[in-house]
């Protein structure tokens, strides 16, 4: 039961999460939808391409360049599994200890 590392950095966990419900986002949706910096999108976006997690297209809206993003078929298996694992981690209740002031009261 391993969190796949890729995934696990807080923005790229964002990014995957966001692109999970669509079948692509123009860049700047996401960059904003995030509140994140262009680099830092740009960043874990090409971490994510390399990892073969997320496509990413680029071409022109008129004349304005524009980037759209989506996950790869192995992205979307790699999110769902790294969810399912969350939810394994959490959904598992913890005892708790009772507390400390009700185990001396007699």
């Amino acid at each position: 039961m391993n969190l796949d590392p890729m995934i696990h950095a807080p923005a790229r966990l964002q990014i995957m999460s966001l692109l999970a419900a669509a079948d692509e986002a123009e860049f700047a949706f996401v960059r904003d939808t995030l509140d994140i910096s262009d680099s830092v999108l740009s960043k874990h976006a090409s971490a994510l391409e390399k990892a073969g997690y997320v496509a990413i297209r680029k071409g022109h809206v008129g004349k304005r360049p524009r980037t759209w993003l989506k996950l790869t078929p192995e992205g979307r298996t790699a999110f769902t599994d790294y969810v399912a694992t969350l939810q394994s981690i959490v959904g598992s209740p913890l005892t708790p200890s009772p507390p400390a002031d009700t185990a001396k009261a007699s």
